[in-house]
């Protein structure tokens, strides 16, 4: 009985991850690699355990000889170049836009990643910003707060200026939202561009907030939101009833 206990303890364990989405918008390896740098020296800002990152490597011990701190425009723009799509002949598709995955160097479960796409003006290849968080140990306890992921959040709008964000768990995503093509299982934290129109006023225990006159964060509860807990998925259900019932999520779309 007491293994079977821990089992089910282990079995509720969620992890968490923080994206950004954005439609259509062409833009150079030059124009992501500022983006990115922006959002470096935002996510040091928010928390030590975020203030380091490393370029691709084989092994960790590699990755550590190559920091991308401070970050350095110039060799980021490389990276994204590198990480262009190629056709079969080699060619390379522009319009599919540039990307790269990098990390923290932390150990397995105890590591933030980060995987980015941009440049892309194709609607068969959306943009975005994506950051996994750890799943454990003293990093995920200081990080899985609302306070931060609304920062990280944030700070992804400030430099990657989405159509829509959010911070929540891989399970309650998976579980909840509506099809396999729908990005809108309501976050944690969620933030809407102003373009989709006003906030509707919604059930405490949810906060409201502007964000430097780009859009609305929207958080649900102010402690740890898990897809474990009824009231938080009867509350997430409710918010995103009433944003669709606004007209607030409609699909990504094209920006200049």
């Amino acid at each position: 009985m007491m293994m079977n206990n821990a089992m089910t303890k282990k079995a509720r364990v969620e992890s968490y991850y923080a994206g950004a989405y954005w439609g259509p918008r062409k833009e150079t390896p030059e124009e992501c690699a500022r983006r990115t740098a922006s959002f470096l020296s935002f996510l040091e800002r928010c928390d030590p355990f975020l203030a380091e990152w490393y370029k691709p490597a084989k092994s960790l011990k590699d990755a550590r000889k190559h920091p991308l701190m401070p970050p350095d425009p110039a060799t980021l723009t490389e990276l994204f170049r590198a990480g262009v799509n190629r056709a079969d002949a080699g060619g390379i598709i522009e319009r599919l836009g540039f990307s790269f995955w990098f990390d923290n160097g932390g150990p397995d479960g105890d590591v933030a990643e980060l995987r980015i796409h941009c440049g892309s003006y194709s609607d068969a290849v959306s943009n975005s910003c994506v950051m996994t968080l750890p799943r454990k140990g003293n990093h995920a306890e200081r990080l899985l707060t609302a306070q931060v992921l609304a920062e990280v959040v944030r700070g992804m709008v400030a430099s990657w200026e989405p159509d829509w964000a959010f911070a929540t768990s891989y399970a309650y995503y998976q579980e909840h939202r509506k099809t396999e093509s729908d990005p809108f299982a309501l976050g944690w934290v969620t933030y809407l561009a102003r373009h989709r129109g006003p906030v509707p006023p919604l059930p405490a225990p949810v906060r409201i907030e502007q964000v430097e006159g780009k859009g609305t964060l929207v958080v649900l509860t102010p402690e740890r939101f898990t897809a474990s807990n009824p009231e938080h998925v009867a509350l997430a259900e409710r918010v995103r009833e009433l944003l669709d019932r606004a007209g607030l999520l409609k699909p990504l779309q094209a920006q200049p």
